[in-house]
């Protein structure tokens, strides 16, 4: 049992000894950075999920137990919880339907019943902020359903932990990726009167250090707090200082009282990779005032000596990771991975905001063999197979601005390792005989990659296929894709034409 020393809580051996956690939504935003955060903490996890094999590639994967069930299904929740000293609750049916309060309200009272019933010796729940003042009946059915969640959990007879929190600034997370959008993309902006209100804002990487630091909460403590980082700004603030963090210049931004949060959300739907159906109570949520009345959690989970991380760094970060994105787990699985700010393979599809892609396939009358050889030696010398013309203009206007051009050439004329430059292209991924990823390091307005590989179609015959991804960076970003659009049949078209045939003249 802890006790009271110097207005903090000191806890003995026993209070500070590993738990054995209990992660739902360990596939969604925070579960999936959650669980790596308690291991290193040293606790045992184990991971309720719908869907056991969304958890399979998870780095951490091999270090946890994985249940397969889903919370509105007591059986499921029942055998999960057996053993467990923490239960932490990460679920929301937000974008279920209209049906989703009720789904939400179900699920906790099974949750809640059921940790009741085996014992278990704490729930943590993350919710988020009401503002101050405003009668339920005008808080957003968002806002309305996460509250009343933290209730039900409360009166489980469990000693709970409800934290609440705004905005989390965090990549991937749908409140930055709506801020992020926004700002990059209108330099001068028409905005709901919502821009207005001010909010508290916290860094992903405070929430998780919160989360963490509850499991090991005295018994007695069973109440909601409050969470939020030092700065509180109105959302217009916010904006202005990601454009500041992100050198843009300064937005010109105009408040109207007539777009509702239905119009809203259909705005920021247009404007930013959000869905609609998330962008609506993202919207609705920012209506009231957001700003934490107390920071009464210190008391249990110390802040850490530098302080908690103010927007402009949370802001950095965020930005940071998405600039450094790793296409491997970016955009296969919509994430960034890496730091606590960033978003984990489990986020959802517009995580890492836009993406346009250019497949291609080709069937090739060559071995497997054949081909890689052929996809190996491309560049340098050997050219990159389609309008050559167009490549080297490319890599002159890539030069004229700064760029690296295609003077680099390669390391080696046939053998190529991670890390390599090539032209204008860096090697970041290389599967021998099988995959070659190359990321982009000329000037163009995005994040841009190529990816070239082998396969073999139902009858065994060896297939070419090839696939250019870019990610848009602003305005800019888009207008540059499109504007080049037009000439992608004649570059990475005849790019694929000609490989196939280089792999069946050289393989023949």
């Amino acid at each position: 049992m802890g006790t009271e020393q110097g207005g903090r809580t000191r806890h003995t051996d026993e209070d500070t000894a590993p738990r054995h956690c209990l992660v739902t939504g360990a596939s969604g935003y925070i579960g999936g950075r959650l669980v790596p955060e308690l291991l290193a903490a040293g606790h045992r996890v184990r991971c309720l999920a719908r869907t056991p094999a969304k958890l399979r590639d998870q780095p951490w994967a091999a270090d946890v137990e994985v249940v397969e069930g889903d919370v509105t299904d007591p059986d499921a929740v029942r055998d999960a919880m057996r053993g467990v000293d923490v239960a932490y609750y990460l679920v929301h049916a937000l974008g279920g339907g209209d049906g989703f309060e009720a789904t939400d309200r179900q699920a906790a009272r099974t949750f809640g019943a059921e940790a009741r019933a085996t014992g278990v010796g704490r729930v943590v729940y993350l919710g988020g902020l009401t503002p101050e003042g405003v009668p339920e009946r005008e808080l957003s059915p968002h806002l309305r359903s996460r509250a009343e969640v933290g209730e039900i959990l409360l009166e489980s007879g469990v000693p709970t932990a409800v934290l609440r929190a705004a905005v989390i600034i965090g990549s991937g997370s749908a409140s930055f990726e709506m801020l992020r959008y926004l700002t990059e993309r209108l330099p001068v902006m028409v905005t709901p009167s919502w821009v207005g209100s001010r909010v508290q804002p916290v860094a992903v990487r405070d929430v998780l250090r919160a989360l963490v630091g509850c499991a090991l909460l005295p018994a007695d403590v069973s109440r909601a707090f409050d969470i939020g980082g030092p700065d509180v700004l109105t959302y217009r603030e916010m904006m202005q200082r990601y454009a500041a963090v992100a050198g843009l210049p300064h937005r010109l931004i105009l408040a109207v009282p007539v777009l509702t949060p239905r119009l809203s959300s259909h705005w920021v739907g247009l404007v930013t990779p959000v869905p609609r159906s998330l962008a609506r109570p993202l919207a609705e949520s920012l209506r009231h005032e957001v700003v934490c009345r107390e920071n009464d959690l210190a008391r249990y989970v110390p802040e850490p000596p530098e302080g908690l991380v103010g927007v402009d760094r949370a802001l950095e970060l965020a930005l940071q990771r998405v600039r450094d994105a790793d296409v491997t787990t970016r955009w296969t699985s919509a994430s960034v991975p890496g730091a606590p700010s960033d978003p984990l393979p489990t986020d959802p599809d517009w995580a890492g905001g836009s993406l346009y892609t250019d497949r291609r396939a080709h069937r090739v009358d060559a071995s497997e063999d054949a081909l890689w050889r052929v996809i190996e030696g491309i560049g340098g010398d050997n050219g990159w197979y389609s309008f050559p013309l167009a490549w080297a203009v490319r890599g002159w206007l890539d030069r004229l601005v700064g760029g690296v051009g295609l003077r680099r050439g390669r390391r080696d004329a046939a053998r190529l390792r991670t890390g390599d430059s090539l032209d204008f292209w860096r090697v970041e991924e290389i599967e021998r005989g099988r995959l070659l990823r190359l990321r982009a390091e000329m000037r163009v307005p995005g994040l841009a990659w190529l990816e070239l590989r082998t396969a073999h179609d139902r009858q065994g015959r060896t297939v070419y296929l090839q696939r250019a991804l870019f990610h848009p960076r602003g305005l800019a970003g888009h207008l540059y894709w499109w504007s080049v659009a037009p000439f992608h049949g004649l570059v990475f078209g005849g790019m694929a034409r000609n490989i196939a045939k280089a792999a069946a003249r050289d393989g023949g």
